[in-house]
């Protein structure tokens, strides 16, 4: 049995404690926006929040996870559309398929919280999601928009 907490709300959840949180929150709690991709923690699809930072959370033993611990999950995020890097997305069509899209969302709301304004070097190396369709040179130009959006007056990313 695990206790975790996700998306503001604490949850019991009983698996084995080697079960990767990936799985916790997909079939266990039935949030799907979070994607299976690689399993080995190198493609960023599977991206969530761990008290504000990003990590890929194939590679997370819900066993590991502290009830103190935030998770966020693109769920999390904002459920109307109204976060700076989903208004970025949606104004840009950033995506093409939208498959990696939650995990590249979570990771770039990740890196604006750390660099409000990253220059296309922080994008570069802060960003390391994988994206099949090559969609990176609008991610990057989400990125710029979210931060302008932030600047603007838009909500806290």
């Amino acid at each position: 049995m695990a206790k975790i907490s996700v998306n503001g709300k604490v949850e019991d959840i009983e698996v084995d404690a080697s079960t990767p949180l990936l799985w916790v929150l997909r079939e266990h709690l039935g949030l799907t926006g979070t994607k299976y991709s690689c399993g080995i923690g190198i493609c960023g699809s599977c991206t969530v929040h761990l008290n504000g930072k990003a990590v890929r959370s194939c590679t997370i033993p819900v066993g590991s996870l502290k009830p103190s611990q935030k998770i966020t999950t693109i769920e999390g995020l904002a459920n109307d559309g109204s976060h700076p890097v989903q208004k970025a997305w949606n104004e840009l069509d950033v995506p093409q398929c939208g498959y990696c899209q939650p995990g590249m969302i979570m990771s770039a709301v990740a890196l604006l919280n750390d660099k409000p304004i990253p220059s296309d070097a922080d994008i570069d190396s802060g960003i390391t999601n994988i994206c099949r369709c090559g969609t990176f040179n609008r991610v990057r130009e989400g990125i710029h928009l979210a931060a302008k959006i932030k600047k603007d007056g838009g909500q806290n990313v």
